[in-house]
């Protein structure tokens, strides 16, 4: 069963009267969903509104008193999680276990966020005289305007939801016209925890609109956003003509450097599994492939042979490995970065095309001999395409896995473990994992560098981004 979908604002699910609304389309054969309300100024002018309102009780709840709600969110997600799964499924594309997992993490990232607020310490500065005492204090921003993705809508929502709650801040949410049930559902279990009306507030609607007319909000005192690395320098430049924080979550091309002393079969097979999660379109997606020579062939080989057994169908479908990508506009994306590869010199080893005339589905593509002047080398590619490319040495490996202005996740395989270190120490990105994949984690920051932006969500540097010190010092 599909969500009715609603806004909500000051505690109520509403439609609004906006009267506007688009077409929800299942990715995998392009039924319409449902009917999505639209918010308009007088929309967001309640929900500003509200969260103006909401932030000023929330503020004052106690953290321990905070933290009980969240923990009361979180398990209400737990135990409607297969109920969120499958919306988000329907409506994303991505295999049901996968959404069942997203779901969980929500619950998890909701929990790890309820503790650590508790622990948002400030600190005791030693004086100069007798008598003074200079104390920093931790205080929540103010309210908030998020902006979440369509490729994971739900932990992506609740990474800026729980941390703003927990900071003390109120957050107007703006979640994605593509996937907005399974947000729905998120807030669902927020609003049944308990937590006071404004507090959280959920729009949708034409994303421009929203952003230019949020951020400028004298109410609004810090954007949180997820996306593309074009759109969120426009908003960052918004936000910053305003003074407004920013945490900026962009994209990423992420280079993978495999070394020949490392058990190929195994970093094939993880390597593989997560190129393809969510049919590639996740910012950390492993993309380019640096191989050592004396690998090379087997590695290729091993990687394709996966590649070719996954089976790609309805997400609903519980012998699916794929899903569809999650819109038209990523399938046709796909097909040119493919097309425009192979008019450059590039061989496709698999894949390489759409399946069927029905829905958004694409094959599982490996790309050899790409040269470097090809779209797919400098452009995130967000997809299930991966680009086979040999090296010979570290030293000559390390400036072509830097060259592109992306710095979000980074990934190695090496025995070495000096090697490891000086790739550690070198690669720019905000992530590095070596010999396994250890990201996106409740309690570890997530972030990137460069145009793959700034901030963190996640971890202790997650709840940070959502408080601001406060110096006093006073003579008793």
């Amino acid at each position: 069963m599909y969500e009715n979908l609603s806004l909500y604002i000051d505690g109520k699910f509403t439609s609004g009267d906006s009267g506007v609304t688009s077409d929800v389309l299942n990715p995998a054969n392009d039924t319409v969903l449902a009917k999505l309300p639209h918010a308009k100024k007088a929309e967001l002018d309640a929900a500003l509104a509200a969260a103006d309102k909401g932030f000023k009780e929330w503020k004052r709840v106690s953290a321990y008193e905070r933290a009980k709600i969240l923990r009361k969110a979180a398990d209400l997600i737990r135990a409607r999680a297969e109920d969120i799964a499958k919306v988000l499924t329907q409506e994303q594309g991505k295999i049901l276990i996968e959404a069942r997992l997203e779901v969980q993490g929500a619950a998890d990232i909701t929990d790890w966020f309820a503790e650590e607020g508790r622990r948002a310490y400030g600190r005791i500065i030693p004086a100069r005289a007798d008598g003074v005492r200079n104390m920093v204090i931790m205080e929540p921003v103010g309210p908030v305007a998020g902006f979440a993705p369509w490729n994971f809508p739900v932990t992506q929502a609740v990474r800026k939801i729980a941390a703003a709650l927990a900071a003390g801040c109120s957050i107007i949410i703006k979640c994605p016209e593509e996937t907005p049930g399974s947000p729905l559902g998120l807030v669902r279990c927020f609003h049944d925890a308990g937590v006071p009306p404004g507090v959280i507030n959920l729009v949708y609607g034409t994303p421009a609109e929203i952003s230019e007319y949020l951020i400028p909000s004298p109410i609004i005192r810090k954007i949180s956003f997820t996306g593309s690395v074009p759109v969120g320098k426009h908003l960052n430049a918004l936000a910053a003509s305003h003074m407004k924080r920013a945490t900026m979550e962009l994209g990423g091309h992420a280079p993978v450097l495999v070394y020949d002393d490392v058990d190929v079969e195994y970093v094939a097979k993880l390597m593989a599994a997560m190129k393809y999660r969510n049919a590639g379109q996740v910012c950390i997606s492993p993309t380019r492939f640096f191989l050592q020579e004396k690998i090379y062939d087997r590695f290729v080989a091993q990687f394709t042979d996966l590649a070719k057994s996954i089976k790609v169908g309805d997400g609903m479908d519980p012998t699916s490995k794929m899903g569809p990508l999650a819109n038209a506009r990523r399938v046709n994306a796909i097909e040119q970065f493919v097309q425009d590869a192979q008019e450059k010199g590039a061989k496709v080893a698999t894949g390489g095309k759409r399946i069927g005339n029905q829905g958004n589905f694409f094959e599982p593509t490996v790309l050899t001999d790409v040269p470097d002047n090809a779209r797919i080398m400098n452009e995130e590619p967000f997809g299930p395409v991966a680009v086979m490319l040999r090296f010979k040495d570290t030293e000559e490996v390390l400036p072509r896995a830097n060259k592109l202005p992306y710095g979000l996740a980074s990934y190695a395989f090496t025995r070495n473990g000096k090697i490891a270190t000086q790739i550690a120490d070198a690669l720019e990105s905000g992530m590095v994992t070596i010999n396994h994949h250890g990201l996106a984690l409740p309690e570890t920051p997530f972030g990137g560098i460069k145009d793959s932006g700034f901030g963190h969500e996640g971890g202790t540097e997650g709840l940070l981004v959502y408080m601001q010190p406060k110096f006093v010092s006073y003579m008793g």
